[in-house]
């Protein structure tokens, strides 16, 4: 066990698996039959867990009607079985550049309850309609059977909606695939404006990703947060909404995403201050995503850099266990009231537990779980989250020091990203890659641009030393 993840699977969990060996099958006449519809999966290139389908169909009043179907899990993986319990253990996938250690067996996440192209499958549909200027007018979840017509990629789709690339191959064979594909980007643009005027904040955090050649790492790259990936954001943002209404509508406890107003506002408005804006007093969402969008524009290099900060101080998001009220807690960082996790199943446990909690109030049954097995499953994903994290990060640092181990004696562009008691940091441009500042006769403020030398790696601990030049 890894920080108090299991990394492999138990012999109860693959005698389970042994007894699946096709996609669930379900004959409740109110399934939905969506098959003919042109869904689309829009992930990342590597992605075999595809948790979510995309469609979008004609509206009678001339807005948009957004379909998202989430892989049906739930109906493969039983509460309280062997596979059920080791993914509650976990409460995540855990994804490194080299290997994935999944939630599920990828038997299921890849495969048999993963929403694969050109196979059918059981899924939960969120309908949403919205205006003709992205206004949510309604919106109806049910279960359906749905069949993905194209296997997509972020960067592609990106490339070829910016003009930069042609059609994705998958999406040139499915008649009409390129007019869905903009209708949905469009939606998602407009939805996107709507977010960030209600205070929504946007971040550009420092996420670099290895890619390997064999057991080689041959690069690092920052992943961009591109045309696609804002579609599929906007997408589950608004899907996580409605399904957190319609259990709040329902009455019922459910584990819902939050991130709490922040306590060291005051530290922000300080830190604000430092780059001449002056925020108010009191936590105010929308003042803060006008000064990060400011320094966005003027000040793009540094910006990971005051993301990183920011987030930071707001503090990280967590599980609660919540029953719908007058004052919810609410998400600050997305300006939103209600929301939850839904839409990732394969990959998260909470989406599971929402999934359970959805179809039994569609089935008219009683939750699946008690309002004290509910408290205590937010605390447990939350601590589980934060150590699945710590694990990703460790390893983004070893695949870094493997990479510049070679280069040892070699100089980079770069710029102090962090100071602290510990010591100064320093983020170089090419590879994206951090590092400790070492042997440093000057005091480098935040943010400042300097050239450095190479001089030490650790790879098991992940280690970069530089120092000035």
């Amino acid at each position: 066990m890894v920080r108090g993840l299991e990394p492999e699977f138990s012999f109860q969990v693959r005698e389970q698996l042994n007894q699946i060996n096709e996609p669930a099958i379900d004959n409740d006449p109110s399934i939905v039959d969506l098959r003919s519809l042109p869904w689309c999966s829009i992930d990342n290139d590597d992605s075999k867990d595809l948790d979510q389908l995309t469609v979008t169909k004609k509206a009678n009043h001339g807005g948009w009607n957004l379909l998202v179907a989430i892989a049906d899990v739930d109906a493969l993986v039983g509460k309280d079985s062997p596979i059920d319990e080791h993914a509650l253990m976990n409460t995540r996938s855990v994804y490194t550049s080299a290997r994935v250690f999944p939630m599920l067996p990828l038997k299921l996440s890849n495969n048999l309850s993963s929403l694969n192209p050109g196979q059918d499958r059981l899924a939960l549909v969120c309908e949403m309609h919205f205006s003709e200027e992205a206004v949510l007018e309604k919106s109806f979840i049910y279960r359906a059977l749905v069949h993905n017509r194209a296997q997509l990629a972020y960067d592609a789709v990106s490339d070829w909606l910016e003009g930069k690339g042609d059609l994705p191959a998958p999406a040139q064979i499915v008649a009409g695939m390129d007019a869905q594909l903009r209708k949905q980007d469009a939606l998602a643009q407009v939805l996107r404006v709507k977010r960030h005027e209600h205070g929504s904040l946007e971040f550009d955090i420092f996420q670099p990703r290895a890619s390997f050649d064999g057991e080689a790492i041959s690069e690092i790259k920052q992943q961009p947060h591109n045309r696609a990936r804002q579609l599929i954001e906007e997408f589950m943002i608004a899907t996580n909404g409605c399904t957190s209404r319609f259990l709040g509508d329902a009455g019922i406890y459910s584990i819902r995403r939050v991130v709490r107003s922040p306590e060291r506002w005051l530290r922000i408005v300080a830190l604000a201050l430092e780059h001449g804006y002056v925020l108010p007093d009191q936590p105010n969402a929308q003042a803060l995503e006008k000064f990060l969008a400011k320094q966005h524009r003027e000040d793009p290099v540094r910006f990971p850099d005051l993301s990183l900060q920011i987030v930071k101080l707001m503090g990280s998001g967590e599980y609660i266990a919540e029953k719908p009220s007058k004052e919810p807690i609410g998400h600050f960082g997305l300006a939103v009231s209600d929301y939850m996790h839904s839409t990732a199943p394969n990959r998260r446990y909470p989406d599971i537990i929402t999934l359970r909690l959805i179809k039994s109030v569609l089935a008219g049954k009683p939750p699946p779980y008690s309002v004290q097995e509910l408290n205590y499953l937010a605390q447990h994903c939350t601590l589980q989250e934060d150590a699945a994290r710590k694990v990703e990060r460790q390893l983004r640092k070893s695949e870094a020091a493997l990479l510049l181990k070679p280069r040892i004696g070699q100089s980079f562009d770069g710029v102090v990203s962090g100071v602290n008691d510990k010591g100064t940091w320093v983020r170089i441009f090419d590879p994206p890659v951090e590092g400790k500042l070492v042997h440093s006769l000057e005091d480098f403020p935040l943010g400042t641009l300097l050239r450095v030398k190479l001089i030490y790696t650790h790879v098991p601990l992940g280690f970069i030393d530089f120092s000035p030049i």
